[in-house]
């Protein structure tokens, strides 16, 4: 039976607590009055404040984390079941048949991304492969699909809410004006294909300027950026600040100039808007974007900011920021005007919620 007091179950096995689009679906559901607890890796403390209960496990390597995705379900106490991956789908929807309502959330196109991961080939890509689709077959037929974007899979959901990662609750800091010295901003995850290289030779031909990157760097890329870091050109110009909760990563936000989100085009990201930009304008940084379309077409009819083609183009970009203030100036007060888009989404999956809980 579902636990008493405990509305919703918010399960993930692959990421962890701090992760801030978990903060977000938390925060709506309770501000909307509804109990939530949290299974899923990290430091407790670091998970939403507003939960009533937060377990955690530590990253285990792929057989830990396919334990967490069979047993994490199991572990729920709510009576409706959110699940934020693919692997722990199955396990999911087998504990839907104990009386349970699941609801899957699709953070992204896990098909595309594969394409994104260089180890996605060979067996080990095909068993991959074959658990995507497996997961977006159930996940279809969930008593819920929320996805996080209009193009992400699946589009025939039976019952499919998009719910965009625009900014919710208190963690962004309010506009504040531009430190004295240029500094740049990058949150989220960092790895090559993020940008996180071009972000670092931006950085190595734009004299006087800083940068804070905030998430976590990923394993391959690791030891190359070390290497890249200790050379003299951005030695002590890069701050590098690991997984924060969303308040603590966005605190770097007050007195930035500018947000990088320098993606590759790739499968994974070309249809996406990068979560980093809505947050951006709303903190009223200028952006510094490569040309993926729709993140293109937002920093133009925002006026906020600049796209660019490589590494050469978004140094010249900061050198243009610090060269001429009113340019600068320009921007920022075009994110400022920017009043985002509609948010409504989250009380429709608020309510959905309500409405499964209830059942």
């Amino acid at each position: 039976m579902p636990a008493p007091g405990i509305d919703v179950s918010l399960v993930t096995s692959g990421h962890d607590v701090a992760d801030a689009r978990l903060h977000r679906l938390v925060a709506a559901l309770t501000d909307s009055g509804l109990t939530v607890e949290v299974i899923g890796l990290g430091d407790p403390a670091t998970a939403p404040a507003s939960a009533s209960d937060v377990r955690t496990r530590p990253r285990r390597g792929p057989r830990g984390r396919l334990a967490d995705a069979v047993t994490g379900p199991w572990r729920a106490r709510g009576r409706v079941v959110v699940v934020l991956d693919p692997d722990a789908v199955p396990s999911a929807w087998l504990r839907r048949l104990t009386g349970r309502r699941l609801v899957v959330d699709v953070h992204e196109d896990y098909s595309a991304l594969l394409d994104d991961r260089s180890w996605a080939h060979g067996v080990a890509g095909g068993i991959a492969r074959a658990g995507t689709s497996l997961a977006t077959s159930l996940a279809r037929r969930a008593d819920l699909t929320v996805v996080a974007d209009k193009h992400v899979p699946p589009g025939d959901a039976r019952r499919r809410l998009v719910l965009r990662n625009l900014p919710y609750g208190d963690y962004l800091p309010a506009p504040a004006e531009p430190d004295p010295e240029p500094r740049a901003l990058h949150v989220g995850d960092l790895r090559r294909t993020r940008g996180l290289f071009d972000m670092v030779e931006a950085l190595a031909a734009a004299p006087g300027w800083t940068l804070d990157l905030v998430g976590p760097v990923a394993p391959a890329d690791a030891d190359d950026l070390d290497r890249r870091l200790a050379a003299a050109d951005v030695a002590g110009r890069i701050r590098l600040h690991g997984r924060r909760p969303p308040h603590e990563a966005w605190a770097l936000a007050r007195g930035a100039w500018v947000g990088l989100s320098l993606l590759q085009d790739t499968p994974a990201f070309r249809d996406a808007v990068p979560t980093k930009v809505y947050e951006y304008l709303a903190c009223g940084l200028a952006v510094v974007a490569t040309p993926l379309p729709r993140q293109a077409e937002l920093v133009a009819q925002t006026g906020a900011g600049v796209v660019v083609a490589n590494p050469a183009a978004a140094a010249a970009a900061l050198t243009a920021y610090s060269d001429g203030p009113a340019l600068l100036a320009a921007h920022r007060t075009a994110a400022r005007a920017w009043t985002g888009d509609d948010t409504s989404a989250y009380t429709a999956f608020v309510d959905a919620v309500r409405t499964l809980a209830a059942r």
